[in-house]
């Protein structure tokens, strides 16, 4: 089985989740391709596509909804899984609130949405995004639970193996 994992980030976080869940599938067994949404030029080959985005204004960022866009008449026939990566500053078992991005999976077969929290690092980020960050309240730090992406992976390989 062959797999795409597709990730839109902007300060790495989210690609790092990505690379986290694709090494996981291929320990699993399956072919995986990892891939920015921007360099991907077909799904055709893939039998499942794993998709995610940082989240930015509550919404997902720009590559991932052109990726969507792109390819949703082909995503229609294949299993997609979807990921957020949010703002954290939250509860580590906290979800942020992920319903700005589901108008996006309603044109695909999308077997599941999940939300992790993210990493806020301020030497990354633009004096803007520190000015916003700084008035939402969001504490720096990590919050990614490397654990819970490992076993929301395994889930992936389980129902792709049955």
């Amino acid at each position: 089985m062959h797999i795409l994992v597709t990730a839109a980030s902007k300060h790495g976080a989210t690609d790092e989740v990505a690379d986290a869940i694709a090494k996981r599938l291929e320990a699993k067994g399956f072919t995986v391709d990892r891939a920015a949404p921007a360099d991907v030029t077909t799904v055709e080959r893939y039998d499942a596509v794993i998709v995610g985005s940082a989240i930015y204004i509550l919404q997902w960022m720009p590559e991932a909804h052109d990726f969507m866009e792109r390819f949703k008449d082909e995503l229609r026939a294949k299993q997609v899984w979807a990921f957020s990566v949010g703002m954290n500053g939250v509860p580590k078992h906290s979800e942020q609130d992920g319903s700005r991005v589901g108008p996006l999976l309603t044109h695909v077969n999308c077997r599941e949405l999940r939300t992790f929290p993210g990493r806020y690092k301020p030497t990354l980020m633009s004096l803007r995004e520190r000015s916003v960050a700084r008035l939402a309240g969001v504490v720096e730090g990590d919050f990614r639970d490397w654990d819970v992406i490992d076993e929301w992976a395994d889930h992936i390989a389980s129902e792709l193996s049955a």
